[in-house]
């Protein structure tokens, strides 16, 4: 339990992992106790300790998939690039984007996140020349989120050249963050 605890304080699994994987191990425990107890010869708790099957399903089931990306240049609230298995709402992008361009001074590399109204999380990467938002499953660990940060400093590292210059033509410039969404086959929309 203490590898989980130390899993969830480094960012790797996130809230609703932790929660359901310590339960899993909770219960694990108390069999192991109990069987000890009933006989302190046995090695049937190790059948106990070997039933991995359970934990790695709740692991993998809870884990935050990426569902949609989308790049926007700054001041901007339509997107210049978007992937993912849905299209991207407006309802909830454009007002957020919004009042961050308005705000009075935005970070260099400013990285948020918020949870939406369907259980999914929508995490927001902000550098010089533009955002990154993506939308998740659930909500992310702190490592996924990170990685939307990687990925918009590369992207805008990359692209400096066209984004400094205001030239946010989509066949001149590379896009990173398609790799969260297609990697597993998923095509733009």
């Amino acid at each position: 339990m203490q590898l989980l605890v130390d899993e969830y304080a480094a960012g790797k699994i996130n809230r609703a992992q932790f929660h359901a994987l310590y339960k899993r191990y909770s219960e694990q425990r108390s069999v192991i106790e109990k069987l000890i107890e009933r006989n302190p010869e046995t090695d049937a708790w190790k059948q106990v300790i070997r039933s991995q099957g359970q934990t790695g399903f709740l692991r993998s089931r809870l884990e935050a998939q990426p569902v949609l990306y989308a790049i926007f240049a700054r001041n901007q609230t339509l997107p210049v690039h978007a992937g993912g298995r849905h299209p991207l709402n407006p309802e909830v992008t454009q007002p957020l984007l919004q009042a961050l361009w308005r705000a009075p001074q935005l970070p260099a590399a400013g990285l948020g996140r918020k949870a939406l109204d369907n259980d999914e999380w929508l995490v927001l990467a902000v550098g010089e020349y533009a955002a990154t938002m993506v939308i998740f499953s659930l909500e992310p660990a702190s490592s996924q989120a990170k990685l939307v940060r990687d990925l918009h400093l590369d992207f805008e590292r990359a692209n400096r050249m066209a984004l400094s210059r205001g030239m946010v033509a989509i066949d001149r410039l590379v896009f990173p963050q398609r790799a969260l969404v297609e990697r597993s086959g998923e095509n733009r929309w």
